[in-house]
């Protein structure tokens, strides 16, 4: 008996030990649709290989996820990862202390510069979120539609206002699914979509940083004048459409057009019952090269305060890996892997969208670093004015000297 009873407590003691080393570590996000694909894929693939940690995905309401993610890390309480917006976003919390710097973390090499741009200092000398992917912007059409009035997938401006035309004129479909009641719309779907090409891309985008360039000028301009065209083709009560709304309306056949990211795709694929394209954003004149808004959307940090560092970091070196890399680009078409070496796409539309980056030149968004950082912030004013210019109830040019007056006001470049 007395055998028997230290073999038991032997064996309870090496069952209580392995209860108190096995870890949780705790995934803060925004992406609370993404939840069923964290739970059923993402986590069970990562625990296999690491017994002994425990993952959980904690999302938070997107509107409200930058204050409240903040206030945790703040008040000690935030989980073990946060999940990264793109730029000043996080930066914020790097340099209030709240994220980790990963410059040693196994696999961040796998990244290029651009990709860690999104979530580094602005001398690219620390890393602060291991890079997941990106989002590419342009058009989702409704090819049943297209063949329906014979027209062709539009490569120039020219073009896509001639198939606008075509399709109001028909009467069958609204040209334009793009509605302005939720306010970013015009910016983010509109003016970031077709800017690009204006501007040059990452030559302009850096020049209005530098003070070289200003919102003014007609390559900054000129994309607005472009979007108030937009107006005759977006249907009915557009000003009282919203972003659902509008994904409703393209969705059940109702529309030929739908400025898009790619992160619409799983969406409509999943709704359509007709077949989908996507055509890049068209380019003012056929000599000008093609630009793409490619903008890094998604990365994930490591709280500085977590209880949890080594299994946290074993997480992070997970994601920075080809297996998490091909794992996350198939359960989420459209979500493209920032790795030096993705996995091919299989989904044929998010195929499309990532073609274009061997022949149109990628970009970042022109507002979100920088020249956001003050108040008011460019990025929020632009999604103001595009949606007032759309709108009708300001010119191309008033918006534009309104957002270069608002930049002025606390913007002194180099500074």
């Amino acid at each position: 008996m007395p055998t028997i009873r230290v073999t038991l407590a032997i064996l309870l003691l090496g069952t209580s030990v392995a209860i108190s080393q096995e870890k949780t570590i705790v995934i803060e996000s925004w992406r609370e649709d993404d939840l069923p694909v964290w739970q059923d894929k993402i986590i069970p693939a990562f625990e296999a290989r690491n017994a002994g940690t425990k993952v959980v995905f904690s999302p938070t309401d997107g509107e409200t996820y930058d204050t409240q993610v903040a206030a945790r890390l703040a008040a000690g309480k935030a989980g073990d990862l946060i999940a990264c917006r793109p730029f000043d976003a996080s930066l914020d919390l790097f340099n209030k202390g709240y994220l980790a710097p990963l410059n040693d973390l196994t696999g961040i090499e796998k990244f290029s510069t651009f990709a860690r741009s999104a979530w580094s200092t602005d001398d690219g000398k620390t890393t602060f979120c291991v890079p997941i992917a990106s989002v590419i912007q342009g058009f989702i059409y409704n090819a049943d539609a297209f063949e329906k009035l014979g027209i062709q997938a539009p490569a120039t401006e020219e073009e896509f206002f001639a198939a606008l035309e075509k399709f109001k004129a028909d009467g069958t479909y609204v040209p334009l699914a793009m509605g302005t009641k939720d306010g970013w719309e015009a910016g983010i779907l509109g003016y970031q979509n077709i800017g690009p090409a204006y501007w040059k891309g990452e030559e302009g985008r850096r020049a209005l940083i530098a003070g070289m360039q200003k919102l003014t000028d007609p390559k900054w301009a000129e994309p607005l004048a472009t979007l108030a065209r937009w107006r005759d083709y977006l249907g009915t009560d557009f000003d009282k459409r919203s972003y659902a709304d509008s994904q409703r309306l393209f969705a059940s056949g109702r529309a030929a057009i739908y400025p898009a990211g790619s992160w619409e795709i799983s969406g409509f694929q999943a709704q359509a019952r007709f077949t989908l394209g996507a055509f890049p954003p068209p380019v003012p004149k056929p000599s000008d090269p093609c630009y793409i808004s490619d903008q890094p959307d998604i990365g994930i940090g490591l709280n500085a305060k977590s209880a949890n560092v080594e299994a946290a970091r074993t997480f992070l070196a997970w994601v920075a890996s080809p297996e998490f890399a091909a794992l996350y680009a198939d359960a989420l078409p459209g979500f493209f892997g920032l790795i030096q070496t993705p996995k091919a796409i299989d989904q044929p539309l998010a195929a499309q969208f990532a073609s274009w980056r061997s022949r149109c030149k990628s970009t970042l968004r022109s507002t979100d670093a920088v020249l956001s950082r003050g108040t008011p912030d460019l990025a929020g004013e632009t999604r103001l004015k595009a949606t007032a210019v759309v709108n009708g109830a300001e010119t191309p040019q008033e918006a534009a000297t309104e957002l270069q007056n608002g930049l002025d006001s606390w913007y002194r470049p180099g500074r």
